[in-house]
């Protein structure tokens, strides 16, 4: 439930109850403006304020704790570089998780600016997973409760509108649903299951999937897919969810990468490599938690998500190196690596969705390549794509929602040699490993839509990002919010969207191509 505060400059995002054990935090310069009659603390302790206010060293982050660990201050960077975000999300999320009083009823107070609202939300959804199979956690009779407070300071401070509350509140529970997702071991989340969450998501939503299983695959044409998944006991599936409201002027594809296990394959796998491969499905959560809160929020355009499912097992019917699979595209495969198949199932995806969906816009975000955390880091996701003005635009939404992007070198016309093959098509892994690993990988997924295919293709490759330790982040959800925020209803989602009307894009650029014009 959701309510208003009493204060004209704070709304709830989340309503609790009793409060005992809280937190307010936000930059430096930010809690110095905060007035000691609004604070939680009361005018008699304007001199404990101000001391704490003293102690912080916020470089990058620091905390003080306030009435015997009751409460506690925190400091967020002042300043960010400009491959940050300026709401600092990544230090929102780690000072909540590390510092955050115990006790059943907690309270957040974030101090920040309304351009800072939706990813510092996002940024506390991803501190409170869902998932856990603690036994202390089944025992436990009393439900915790967490209330999130907005103090907003600079322009434009006034109250937040319902709305924007809402809007919110879909943005947290499509992370976290994508973060349970994840984290749910593949014992609990094989094919059959996420095929009931893509279900309930469906039911939600009042859309019914299209579900493509085991050897209609194989007689559809799906070799990618079915070849990957058909030595598991859960067979593979392709699952389509469809917005189509009246009016759209655009068809957009978002394909997710599934594998809800990835052993390698008979390229198997080693003991330290193979422990974590539950989060292979990660495009595919974030998907279907994006498509979740996209819907419910208003999408004005055509609106698909392709969720490409299977396990890569190890078994007598196991796709063999050397084997060769012909795709949905048509083009044949010669597969050296049978541990690089995130790339097939999503050949096929993107091809169904230009070949059956006619998408306009295709975006796959996939869990591919473990080279992308060395491309682009732990915190970045890797951004490859044939256009120029998305590649701008996928790192300008990183930055207003906190899922931060980095472009990887688009260049196909110097690394696809990588994967000739004398007897077919292709190879589905490269030849030399030291030459852009990620790209390449990136390149096999878009040479099924081909290279002079004439619409948008976007790959997001999130590899290192999907997970902060031994925990999902929900890394994805929020991204694609504000990617295609402009296509939104939503007044939140179109402030943070670095696309549409309000747009970047230069006005020749926009009227060369009318369909790209729609959205950007």
């Amino acid at each position: 439930m959701m309510e208003n505060t009493r204060s004209r400059s704070h709304r709830r995002v989340w309503q609790g109850v009793k409060r005992t054990w809280g937190r307010e935090m936000g930059p430096h310069p930010h809690l110095q403006r905060v007035g000691t009659s609004q604070q939680r603390t009361s005018g008699r302790q304007r001199g404990l304020w101000q001391s704490a206010l003293g102690t912080l060293n916020p470089n990058p982050t620091d905390s003080c704790p306030l009435y015997l660990n009751y409460a506690t201050v925190a400091a967020l960077p002042s300043r960010v570089s400009r491959h940050n975000s300026p709401s600092a999300a990544q230090f929102i999320t780690r000072l909540v998780r590390n510092c955050l009083p115990g006790g059943v009823n907690r309270c957040i107070v974030m101090v920040c600016e309304r351009s800072e609202v939706f990813a510092s939300a996002c940024a506390l959804a991803r501190a409170f997973p869902l998932f856990t199979h603690r036994s202390s956690a089944s025992r436990r009779t009393e439900k915790k409760t967490v209330t999130v407070e907005f103090f907003l300071v600079g322009q434009n401070n006034g109250p937040i509108e319902v709305a924007t509350l809402k809007c919110l509140a879909s943005a947290a529970e499509g992370i976290r649903l994508a973060a349970r997702i994840v984290d749910t071991p593949c014992n609990e989340m094989n094919t059959d299951n996420f095929l009931e969450e893509i279900k309930k998501v469906g039911k939600d939503l009042g859309i019914t999937p299209t579900i493509i299983r085991d050897e209609e695959l194989k007689e559809r044409g799906f070799g990618g897919i079915y070849g990957v998944g058909k030595a598991a006991l859960h067979p593979p599936a392709l699952a389509v969810l469809s917005h189509t409201p009246d009016g759209a002027t655009q068809t957009i594809a978002w394909v997710g990468k599934g594998i809800v296990y990835d052993t390698g394959g008979l390229s198997i796998k080693g003991k330290t490599t193979m422990p974590g491969m539950k989060r292979d499905c990660g495009g595919a959560a974030a998907i279907l938690g994006a498509f979740k809160a996209t819907v419910k929020q208003g999408f004005k355009d055509n609106l698909h998500a392709v969720f490409c499912l299977a396990e890569n097992a190890v078994g007598p019917r196991a796709t063999r190196p050397d084997d060769i699979h012909v795709l949905y595209s048509g083009k044949t495969v010669e597969i050296n690596n049978t541990d690089a198949e995130g790339r097939l199932i999503l050949a096929d995806g993107v091809a169904y969705a230009c070949k059956d969906l006619g998408a306009d816009i295709i975006l796959d975000m996939a869990t591919l390549t473990g080279a992308q955390g060395i491309a682009t880091g732990k915190y970045h996701a890797a951004v490859l794509t044939n256009n120029e003005e998305w590649e701008k635009a996928c790192v300008k939404a990183g930055r207003n929602c906190g899922d931060l992007v980095h472009p990887l070198v688009y260049c196909p016309e110097l690394h696809f040699s990588e994967f000739t093959s004398a007897v077919a098509d292709m190879k589905n892994s490269v030849a030399d490993r030291d030459n852009t690993p990620s790209s390449c990988a990136g390149l096999f997924i878009a040479s099924h839509i081909g290279f002079d295919w004439p619409g948008v293709w976007v790959h997001i490759d999130i590899a290192a990002p999907v997970h902060a330790g031994e925990r999902a982040t929900g890394y994805g959800v929020a991204l694609l919010l504000s990617l295609f925020g402009g296509a939104s209803e939503d007044p939140l989602l179109n402030m943070v969207s670095p696309l549409g009307c309000n747009g970047d894009f230069p006005p020749d650029d926009m009227e060369r191509d009318s369909k790209r014009r729609r959205l950007v």
